[in-house]
């Protein structure tokens, strides 16, 4: 696939403005209606689209720069792709670009317009998500409410825009008469409006029905990743549905904590494991391991333990774990063991203290 940054000719460091300033000129460049029949414009075109919804939302362009397109690959959904879009689509989603509308309204007459209305509202849910389902993937049911419309809801065309679902206005300037066409404000483009409210409904005949979705959790999420699944959010009176945000967190674990793809743990160990040197056995993220402590460790040494962190999203290879070996101090000793480290202190008490300067 192309590279974004390259569709809309700017680089990774360009701002919002930039970015935005190359769409509009790219959208007005390859629009159908200057290139008619043309089917490489309009993949240009809708090339152009893809780019920009990516780049033009500040979460899913860190996403992108950190994982290129395969952070919206293979997550139950993810970014719809514009090659199945209409242009009303496009224009729909992006019409902030050109102030709301199509921008070919004002330049062509009886241009398109963006009569489409939009589907009904998206959906945000959390799920809270273990290490072991993030290293492993998984599957978890949801249960959510969502708008559906009513039954027994009936409608009837719109007095304003006479069921079309959009206006149209003639001013006269000196440029001449210019036609303007807008989402009709009274039905908001559906062309219609409820006639019979079924008990239960709301003022649009919708109604909030409870439904368990599947949610399929991808290998190596982190707090903050989210999956987008398509359609599954509310619906509007033609049944046209929002879309689902699924927001994944990190349950606390009982030993490890996270730092990017690396797990980490700290170990206790005596005294003596760390003068001569030992080997352990320790927890990790979807087992054990054998871990060798060299002899003469110091306290608040860490070792690693390649391959063992997380997986890393949309990839095969995995961080590390990282495990802090600290010394444990006993609070009281067998007679045996007081005696021995009496006689170890003996030995030790002439010799001279070291002073170092503090290090955070």
């Amino acid at each position: 696939m192309k590279d974004f940054y390259d569709i809309l000719g700017v680089s990774k460091g360009s701002n919002d403005n930039d970015i935005k300033r190359a769409y509009r000129k790219i959208a007005m460049k390859y629009h159908p209606d200057k290139n008619p029949d043309n089917k490489d414009a309009e993949k240009k075109f809708k090339e152009a689209a893809e780019a920009y919804s990516i780049l033009s939302d500040a979460s899913k362009r860190q996403q992108y720069d950190q994982f290129g397109h395969s952070a919206f690959n293979g997550m139950g959904g993810g970014q719809a792709g514009f090659n199945s879009m209409n242009m009303d689509d496009i224009f729909n989603q992006f019409g902030d670009i050109f102030g709301g509308k199509n921008p070919f309204e004002s330049f062509f007459s009886g241009g398109r317009s963006s009569s489409k209305p939009r589907s009904g509202g998206d959906v945000k849910v959390k799920i809270e998500v273990s290490y072991a389902e993030i290293v492993n993937g998984g599957e978890k049911k949801i249960k959510l409410k969502r708008l559906k419309l009513a039954d027994g809801a009936t409608f009837s065309n719109c007095t304003v825009c006479n069921g079309v679902g959009q206006v149209t206005r003639v001013t006269n300037s000196f440029l001449g008469q210019m036609r303007s066409t807008s989402v009709c404000p009274q039905c908001k483009g559906y062309g219609k409006t409820i006639e019979k409210i079924p008990s239960g409904a709301d003022k649009n005949g919708m109604i909030k029905k409870e439904e368990t979705i599947k949610i399929k959790i991808p290998v190596g999420v982190e707090n903050g990743n989210y999956m987008t699944l398509d359609s599954q959010g509310h619906e509007d009176i033609n049944s046209n549905a929002g879309d689902l945000y699924v927001f994944f967190e990190e349950e606390e674990h009982e030993h490890f904590s996270r730092y990017g793809n690396d797990v980490l743990l700290q170990v206790k160990i005596g005294y003596s494991q760390v003068v001569f040197g030992d080997k352990i056995d320790i927890p990790t993220i979807n087992g054990h391991a054998s871990l060798k402590i060299p002899s003469g460790l110091q306290p608040g040494q860490i070792l690693r333990i390649k391959g063992k962190g997380f997986p890393k999203l949309g990839k095969t290879s995995r961080g590390d774990q990282l495990v802090k070996i600290q010394v444990d101090v006993p609070k009281s000793l067998s007679k045996d063991e007081k005696r021995i480290i009496k006689e170890y202190y003996e030995i030790e008490k002439d010799k001279d203290i070291k002073f170092e300067k503090f290090e955070d």
